[in-house]
């Protein structure tokens, strides 16, 4: 969710409760004050009868409503005590509208000249509350829509003027690469913004520092530790051809050149983690996934025919993807040597390119681990000449790139590249 809309639900949601409170408290206020407004009208009223009743007595004969809003009666003595003014709902039947309303009543006691005692009751037209309530309700309702509205429109317009030096620094980070230290913050003139510019710009220079300085040693340890390796290797083999060694000797510089030269490859393997996590490989092309297959397919085939197995390479279909060739090779390379090594004497390698992936399945009597097949130095065999990188390197490729990769097992070991 975008962040004016967020802020948009937010507001809607408090706007909301606020206008259901003051609705509430606005309600009773005016009904309050429509209550005063008509008891005032009535005591008026009240004064201004007996006033005339005092001068002319023949309203004093009025004791129905009929076509007026008072009626008087004569009452005992003791009703007299019992009478005070009186202010209160009732209901009356009205001709126009064919049913009872209700109407606001005033019951008073007044007397002529301290002899005869008289009941006055004066009724006044209310204010129908349903009626009230549903324009109440109706006029909220539209309040509430243009003040969404309103806020809307101050949101998309108003914040995103406020808001565009923020997405213009996203836009930068977007694009920004370690490659290039090229990164200008937007220029603005709000305090939190500029904070967070300072912020991301302090933060970037220690990234691209750390960066140069990994890039500089994964250089270094390239050549400096591959050199002594190669030095050793040759002078052990040097050693090996002399005749006056015994059996005992020599298999012992065997097995020493056999670890230097796995430590030469698994340094190679580590560098190449290094250098592919650091994003060194930056030349991309597009690349035909079927044409390296099948000149892996040969390159391998005398591996294949050593171990005596087939290899064979199925093109239903090509594929092509943008990245690094290098990287290309290596992921494919990875995928089909180690299901070679991996593959029973008399076994077989296929690998098939379809629409949008490629398959690379061998023989294989069990299953591997699908969580931890993909992890570093995990082995599930007896070879002794794996580093058990080859899979985790094909996975550091993959998720550079955003390839799906999945491993299956049904009599078959199965690994699936979707692009």
């Amino acid at each position: 969710m975008r962040l004016h809309n967020y802020t948009l639900l937010y507001i809607s949601v408090a706007l909301f409760f606020i206008i259901s409170v003051w609705a509430a408290t606005f309600y009773f206020q005016m009904l309050d004050e429509v209550y005063d407004s008509i008891d005032d009208n009535l005591e008026n009223y009240k004064l201004l009868i007996i006033q005339k009743a005092h001068k002319d007595s023949s309203i004093l004969q009025k004791t129905s409503f009929d076509e007026s809003n008072y009626a008087i009666r004569k009452i005992t003595d003791l009703e007299i005590h019992k009478r005070k003014d009186v202010f209160k709902d009732t209901s009356m039947y009205m001709l126009n509208e064919d049913d009872l309303e209700t109407v606001r009543l005033l019951k008073t006691v007044f007397t002529i000249n301290h002899s005869d005692y008289y009941e006055l009751r004066i009724i006044s037209s209310m204010v129908e509350e349903d009626d009230l309530i549903e324009d109440l309700f109706y006029s909220l309702i539209w309040l509430y829509i243009i003040l969404l509205i309103s806020i809307f429109i101050v949101n998309t317009v108003l914040l995103k003027k406020i808001w565009k030096p923020f997405y213009g620094l996203l836009k930068q980070l977007e694009s920004f690469s370690l490659h290039s230290s090229n990164f200008n913050t937007p220029q603005t003139n709000v305090h939190e913004f500029k904070l967070l510019n300072t912020a991301i710009s302090d933060l970037l220079k220690k990234n691209i520092e750390l960066y140069n300085s990994q890039k500089q040693f994964i250089e270094n340890a390239s050549h400096e530790l591959q050199t002594p390796l190669a030095i050793s290797i040759n002078k052990l083999e040097l050693l090996a051809e002399k005749n006056d060694l015994s059996e005992s000797d020599l298999s012992m510089v065997a097995s020493a050149i056999e670890n230097l030269h796995r430590l030469t490859r698994l340094n190679k393997s580590l560098l190449l983690l290094s250098k592919i996590e650091n994003k060194q490989f930056t030349d991309e092309a597009q690349i035909s996934i079927a044409e390296i297959c099948e000149r892996l397919t040969t390159d391998f085939s005398d591996l294949a025919s050593f171990k005596n197995i087939s290899l064979k390479y199925v093109n239903q279909a090509d594929v092509s993807v943008k990245m690094n060739k290098d990287l290309a090779d290596v992921l494919l390379s990875n995928l089909i040597k180690n299901a070679i090594v991996h593959t029973p004497a008399n076994g077989s390698v296929q690998i098939i390119t379809e629409a949008h992936a490629v398959t690379i399945q061998n023989s294989g009597d069990t299953a591997l681990d699908e969580k931890n097949i993909f992890m570093r130095f995990y082995k599930n065999s007896a070879e002794k000449n794996t580093t058990g990188l080859g899979l985790a390197i094909v996975k550091t490729i993959a998720d550079k790139y955003k390839f799906k990769i999945f491993y299956s097992y049904q009599g078959m070991h199965k690994i699936k590249i979707g692009f």
